[in-house]
């Protein structure tokens, strides 16, 4: 009980938290000498840490830990709150693009933290139809379809010398033999199922067994959407210029905040929606090791993508748990959702 109320007075003020604090505030029926006992108890089992400019106490990694694993109430968002991330939502369905920007800088707002969301690996995803779309005499672009509506388009450098009969022809033969398999799939045994395609007068088999890599796996970039950056650096922790640095530099890094985020679920423990809360070493990567992360996945179609929350150890798991929840319950299989 101690403990638990330490970590709360805590995350709400940022300050070491005494025992005649908590005499005085909450009705414990403990003398403040009963008090700091626990508290010293709990400080040598590692849960709690002793500033030495204060006589008061803060959480350690373990204790947020134990607060999370097993003190936090239940976390739930207020009616009103669950309302409005909905009507947000709603207003975004068909412009997918728009509705992760959205839900990013909603998940930063409601937080004051640091929110993403990163939109489905495409590579999980299955082909629904390739097409080649001629544009000039020197280029072509090619267009994954994935089922869910998932679309990816790069435009190639190549001398378009072929009938329109002969692409028609060897872009059906395409489709037949792997519609319906995932891009990871595709990636790996495409130059098996075309081996015999060698009579192929357009260029385009070639062209997509050279390219396969870059066709089907992720985009190396664009699948990021973040917000909260500002209210983050509001927070008492990055209050020295180097604090603000480092999380500066580490947000900025696209590449490296999409692995990080992802590294969360490389476990299969959580259920699809179920938030994962990783806290300060437990991070994938030393760099992130003085803050948490909270993640969730949601699914559209047959991809899935991640939800998630960046902040100092000291935050507010339960409203945070329950704001990444939400969202990836309200981000699930949006495509196939009509706006109510």
């Amino acid at each position: 009980m101690i403990l638990r109320l330490i970590v709360r007075s805590f995350i709400d003020t940022a300050g070491p938290v005494g025992s005649r604090t908590l005499a005085k505030h909450y009705p414990l029926g403990l003398s403040p000498a009963s008090i700091r006992n626990t508290m010293s108890d709990l400080e040598e089992l590692g849960y709690l840490r002793h500033p030495y400019t204060s006589a008061g106490r803060m959480p350690t990694q373990l204790g947020y830990r134990a607060f999370v694993d097993e003190l936090m109430d239940m976390p739930e968002l207020t009616v009103p709150e669950k309302r409005l991330l909905k009507a947000k939502l709603d207003q975004l369905m068909g412009d997918t693009d728009e509705l992760f920007r959205q839900s990013s800088r909603l998940l930063g707002r409601m937080s004051n933290l640091f929110g993403v969301v990163l939109s489905p690996r495409l590579s999980t995803g299955v082909l629904e139809r390739l097409e080649v779309v001629p544009l000039s005499s020197s280029r072509v672009m090619i267009v994954i379809s994935v089922r869910s509506g998932l679309v990816k388009t790069i435009i190639f450098e190549m001398e378009v010398t072929f009938k329109r009969r002969d692409l028609d022809r060897i872009v059906a033969i395409l489709n037949e033999r792997l519609s319906g398999l995932r891009l990871e799939e595709i990636r790996r045994s495409c130059a098996r199922r075309t081996r015999d395609l060698d009579d192929d007068r357009t260029g385009i088999v070639r062209l997509i067994l050279s390219e396969s890599a870059m066709l089907f796996s992720e985009p190396a970039e664009g699948r990021l959407s973040h917000g909260g950056a500002q209210q983050l650096l509001t927070q008492p922790e990055f209050q020295e210029t180097e604090d603000v640095r480092r999380l500066i530099e580490l947000i900025e890094n696209e590449g490296y905040i999409v692995q990080l985020f992802e590294e969360q679920h490389t476990e299969p423990s959580a259920a699809l929606g179920q938030a994962v809360v990783s806290i300060g070493s437990e991070n994938s990567d030393e760099k992130a090791e003085k803050y948490s992360i909270v993640t969730a996945q949601y699914q559209v179609g047959e991809t899935v993508g991640t939800v998630g929350i960046l902040g100092p150890m000291r935050m507010d798991y339960e409203r945070v748990v329950a704001l990444v929840e939400n969202m990836a319950m309200l981000l699930n299989n949006p495509f196939l959702d009509t706006p109510s």
